[in-house]
């Protein structure tokens, strides 16, 4: 994989999301196939008053949103040209979750291209806190008009 890494700034020049919706924090590592980013999961995340106010847990949901967005930061780094388009989350198969992630966690979220279809991608998934899977999956991805349309 290649040794380049991606600060906040250039990957909110890739993908659209803003707070508290971007769930990226920095690009380790990204290749001709793959990707490695985090995600600094910080006690002041807006959902953890609810969910849950005993036992923070951060949503399975957007640890998948969040290797969703990785996915997508790898696209338009990878295809620049379509930078003017939007890239979705179509499908997930195969989502498993091994533990709670909480705050103080580091989520690492690695990401690799197994197909691609003009433009839908498939990509393998996993997350990580300190080297333990904590949740795996096949995500389907397209690139969009910002109408909804492939």
């Amino acid at each position: 994989m290649a040794d380049t890494a991606l600060d906040i700034h250039a990957i909110r020049a890739l993908l659209p999301h803003r707070y508290p919706m971007l769930l990226v924090d920095r690009v380790l590592e990204i290749g001709a196939d793959a990707i490695v980013a985090e995600k600094l999961v910080s006690v002041n995340e807006p959902f953890f008053p609810g969910h849950f106010p005993s036992r923070p847990v951060y949503p399975g949901v957007l640890v998948l949103e969040s290797l969703a967005q990785v996915a997508g930061i790898w696209a338009f780094s990878r295809e620049p040209e379509h930078r003017g388009r939007g890239v979705a989350l179509v499908g997930v198969d195969h989502a498993r979750f091994r533990r709670p992630v909480g705050p103080g966690d580091t989520l690492r979220l690695e990401v690799r291209i197994v197909k691609r279809r003009r433009d839908l991608f498939i990509f393998d998934g996993s997350a990580s806190v300190t080297g333990e899977e904590v949740a795996e999956a096949r995500l389907l991805a397209a690139f969009l008009d910002w109408e909804g349309k492939p």
